[in-house]
């Protein structure tokens, strides 16, 4: 599988300077991590959730959570639980079709191995389980599950916790919180794939709900919470993991309505603010404000909802041609020892020492999500995703 894969080479020639590089659900984990990009989350209740799947991997998506928690009814988990099991075996059986990464969001520890046991044979399909309000606590019996699910398959299985919990939210509890975690998830680091944030959850307990035109961020008790688990578990010293953006709940997209806006050139006179018009009517000026807030505050890929999300998650994750400039300018190797430099667009300051973790992130987005030609943006990127 590859970022933009679903389009024709032609098109990928002309938008991308580095196209973006292949992987599977072997490849090394860091570049998995990076690679998440907008992991779309889906009900296991639905009766054609491995034709979604199929559909979804043909539109861009690289990422699936099959979820067996908050996004269906108690009642329905054991049915959720063997409609899941039907559905994988149907994708097992269903030929040489590309499929995204795949994981189960699960609601206890004992549902891991069960459900590998049950899978099968299918579970060659299965790249691992998410784990919900993760803490230490909570945290530790999933994760000696998980370990004894691979053991028993044979089969590499990844964790990706969430960080929900009120424990992490609530001030007096928050570092001593985040500390467990950390001792946790360092414990099984091969283990542990990325964590994401369950910012739904933590306004919940705030009785709060952010407005479409609010990113997280403009949540401040939410933001805070952000920048306290960036600190402690994103750091870029080698203890640091990825760190996933939080949901975006709105989608009232209708991408065949704003996709010939789209294909207008924003540079020609006039049709910058009519795309703006056009972003914020369908609820994406939002969305790209927290995508590139996302990014500023340390975090990569995100959760989504809805496949309306996925395309703008992508396309604002393309290396920009200027982005990759720059770092490969610090990383050349006769600069190790430092030094300042201008950089090759003539507008900025590269430091290299400073700016060293930076341009190594970058370079590992680069593979991951491409590199842009210098004449294409954010909206070329976009509207060339969209299915036709």
């Amino acid at each position: 599988m590859r970022h933009f894969g679903h389009i024709a080479p032609e098109e990928r020639k002309r938008l991308f300077y580095r196209e973006p590089a292949v992987f599977t659900a072997d490849s090394p984990a860091p570049v998995l991590a990076a690679a998440l990009g907008a992991t779309l989350y889906s009900p296991a209740t639905r009766p054609y959730l491995a034709d979604d799947v199929v559909k979804q991997a043909a539109r861009g998506v690289v990422s699936m959570v099959l979820c067996l928690e908050d996004s269906i009814d108690d009642a329905d988990v054991v049915p959720a639980e063997e409609n899941l099991v039907r559905q994988f075996t149907d994708l097992a059986s269903g030929g040489d079709v590309e499929l995204p990464l795949l994981f189960v969001r699960v609601r206890f520890p004992e549902q891991i191995p069960d459900l590998v046991a049950r899978l099968g044979p299918a579970v060659r399909l299965l790249s691992g389980f998410v784990l919900p309000k993760f803490t230490e606590e909570r945290g530790v019996p999933f994760l000696e599950a998980l370990t004894t699910a691979e053991a028993a398959s044979g089969r590499r299985l990844f964790a990706m916790p969430v960080l929900e919990s009120p424990d992490l939210l609530y001030l007096e509890s928050r570092r001593e919180t985040l500390d467990g975690i950390f001792r946790t998830v360092d414990k099984w680091r091969d283990r542990v794939l990325a964590l994401r944030l369950g910012v739904t959850d933590f306004c919940s307990s705030y009785g709060l709900r952010r407005a479409p035109d609010m990113t997280a961020y403009d949540v401040q008790i939410v933001a805070s919470v952000i920048a306290d688990v960036v600190n402690v578990l994103g750091r870029a010293d080698g203890t640091g993991f990825t760190v996933t953006g939080p949901v975006w709940e709105y989608f009232r997209v209708q991408e065949r309505m704003f996709k010939p806006q789209l294909r207008r050139s924003p540079f020609l006179e006039g049709h910058v603010e009519e795309l703006r018009e056009t972003l914020i009517e369908h609820d994406l000026d939002g969305l790209l404000r927290e995508i590139a807030l996302d990014r500023a505050n340390g975090l990569l890929g995100k959760t989504c909802i809805h496949p309306s999300h996925v395309m703008p998650v992508h396309a604002l994750s393309v290396v920009s041609h200027e982005e990759y400039s720059d770092a490969q300018d610090i990383l050349r190797p006769e600069r190790l020892g430092g030094g300042v430099m201008r950089s090759a667009y003539t507008n900025k300051m590269n430091e290299v020492k400073p700016h060293r973790a930076w341009a190594e992130r970058t370079l590992r987005r680069a593979e991951v999500f491409g590199v842009a030609n210098e004449n294409i943006g954010f909206v070329e990127l976009l509207a060339a995703g969209l299915p036709q």
